[in-house]
């Protein structure tokens, strides 16, 4: 296990300063369908809109997601092992309701059910624009 102890001293200190992530972004051609189906789907309500419009969406843990308009890039193909950002991981309490809750919205799963890293049990799927997502129940 890799532990970085050359700035063991500075990171005690950084540790009260950065306190975790606060949002991933992602961008989108349609904002407002996509932020309703993470409303709808998966449970999360607006924080936060702008006039662009930008959303500040939160998750029932107190996670945010932020969700923007595209610039009119093309949209890279990619698979979990694209470099990059790749997912991002839902966790869940119960792995088969999950995905009977998602099965009835229709969503399209990226293959089967597998082992994840550390423990649990994990699927990935795409939200309506193809973003890869994940739901994971850790053992």
């Amino acid at each position: 296990m890799y532990i970085c102890t050359s700035f063991l001293k500075y990171n005690i200190h950084m540790k009260s300063v950065f306190l975790g992530i606060d949002h991933p972004a992602i961008a989108v051609k349609d904002v407002e369908k996509v932020t309703q189906w993470y409303c709808d789907v998966l449970g999360y309500e607006v924080f936060a809109r702008n006039d662009k419009p930008v959303y500040i969406i939160k998750a029932p843990d107190g996670s945010f997601i932020e969700v923007m308009p595209e610039d009119g890039s093309p949209r890279p193909v990619r698979n979990v092992c694209t470099p990059g950002w790749s997912h991002l991981a839902l966790r869940v309490s119960d792995m088969d309701k999950a995905m009977i809750e998602l099965d009835k919205h229709n969503v399209l799963w990226a293959g089967p059910e597998f082992e994840a890293v550390g423990g649990g049990r994990i699927r990935n799927f795409t939200d309506p624009e193809g973003n890869m997502l994940q739901i994971l129940q850790r053992e």
